[in-house]
């Protein structure tokens, strides 16, 4: 395999895609030495036949607002690869999803999937609608109409979806309601659920939560902890908030987060009452961070990211590409030690290669922010032994399957001098355990 020829002819099949590419370039480079170890890879192809998903489900979704306005959008499902369990993957309701963003996804779900030693392959889904400025009856019109065409595609051993940004349990709830009316079934079609029907305990915590625990084991590499530390944190929904409650549980100093209109400073800290505060104005109210600023007469700054703030560790949990070289340059500049990524692919390839190049901890999205899908599986589990575990049971597993990971990144990221390429690391581990697993049941 020649990675560079193998994207331009992606490029060309699948023009205007840029993240997807973007995904795709990452994981290319990163196991091409490895790959053309394997001659009977390429002999059957498999590198083109895992970078295309398995099928693409696309409709359009037909709602009625509380005004008696017809709205349309658009619906999607990637199904991108089912070699080691049925597809796995979020749904996101934001008005930037389309086709590229969506394929990005399901690929990078595919290979953090496969790295939390579970069996789930990878999809992603969503739609162009948002919930933000929805009332309820809104958004559970939407989802119906939504679920009308969703529901024949998954199912408990076909594709198993769950929340993502603009999907949390409300939304979850409003479908696994619909598709119960729709197949006269209660199954385990979705995680993510509330606990009243199926849901896991620390599933709401388990992005958050699972991003520290892998930030923790980079940390030890270099002999250091989290106490005392600076954290910079971007975004303030459900990974962001748990994110902050963990690094103050563990002794962390949480001074940013943000949302798309800016992000807050507060040097004095982000409190466990000022996290409260946090906590309420995003999941009841749907506030603006801003509101933050004025409660407690921090600095806030409209239109911007938190990373030319000084701080030990960054980490990002808001969404793609929010760290570009820039942002990257200045956080190396200002001393953070450890980037640890709990959104999917913030950071942009020219940024990535400060990190290396300055030898700075940095892990991707596909390793560190696992955890969330990690504890989707244990609720698959729970559902399908129709039982459910303690906080602490979920937790141990949760910290158990996040320090194997690590240990995979290392075994397949430790370069020459030391350093640990933990992109390299993830995209091998991933890939390998993959490519077994599509070699062993034929050309499909």
């Amino acid at each position: 395999m020649i990675a560079s020829k193998v994207l331009d002819e992606l490029k060309r099949r699948f023009p205007n895609e840029p993240e997807y590419h973007q995904a795709v370039q990452e994981v290319l480079i990163s196991i091409e030495e490895v790959y053309n170890q394997h001659p009977e890879f390429e002999k059957e192809n498999l590198i083109e036949r895992l970078c295309i998903p398995d099928r693409i489900h696309q409709f359009r979704v037909t709602w009625v607002d509380d005004q008696g306005k017809t709205h349309t959008n658009m619906g999607y499902r990637i199904q991108h690869n089912n070699a080691i369990g049925p597809y796995k993957g979020g749904i996101r309701f934001h008005a930037s999803v389309n086709l590229s963003i969506l394929k990005f996804l399901a690929f990078e779900q595919t290979f953090k999937n496969s790295l939390t030693t579970l069996p789930m392959g990878g999809a992603k889904g969503g739609s162009d609608f948002s919930p933000r400025g929805k009332s309820n009856g809104e958004v559970m019109r939407f989802i119906q109409s939504f679920m009308l065409e969703l529901w024949k595609f998954v199912g408990p051993d076909t594709d198993i979806p769950a929340g993502d940004i603009g999907v949390g349990g409300r939304e979850v709830g409003y479908m696994v309601g619909m598709q119960k009316k729709l197949t006269h079934e209660f199954t385990g079609t979705f995680t993510g659920k509330g606990r009243e029907f199926g849901g896991s305990l620390i599933r709401p915590e388990a992005t958050g939560y699972g991003n520290i625990y892998f930030l923790q084991e980079m940390l030890k590499t270099q002999g250091a902890d989290l106490k005392d530390k600076v954290c910079l944190i971007s975004g303030s929904g459900n990974v962001a908030q748990y994110t902050a409650e963990k690094v103050i549980e563990l002794g962390g100093k949480v001074v940013t987060m943000s949302d798309s209109d800016g992000y807050i400073y507060d040097p004095a800290g982000i409190s466990r009452e000022k996290l409260d505060f946090i906590m309420e104005l995003k999941n009841l109210y749907r506030g603006r961070i801003r509101e933050y600023a004025e409660e407690f007469g921090c600095k806030y700054v409209e239109g911007a990211r938190p990373w030319s703030e000084k701080g030990d560790i960054a980490l990002p949990s808001a969404t793609q590409n929010e760290i570009n070289e820039d942002d990257a340059k200045k956080l190396v500049a200002n001393g953070v030690i450890a980037i640890s990524e709990g959104a999917n692919m913030p950071s942009t390839p020219e940024a990535i290669k400060i990190f290396h190049d300055n030898k700075v901890l940095y892990a991707p999205g596909k390793a560190s922010n696992a955890g969330g899908v990690s504890v989707s599986g244990l609720e698959m589990t729970q559902n399908a032994m129709k039982l459910s575990w303690t906080s602490a049971e979920v937790d141990e597993k949760l910290k158990s399957i996040m320090q194997n990971i690590h240990e995979a990144c290392v075994k397949y990221g430790t370069e020459s001098d030391g350093y640990i390429n933990y992109v390299k690391g993830a995209n091998i581990a991933g890939f390998m355990k993959i490519a077994k697993a599509m070699m062993s049941q034929g050309i499909l």
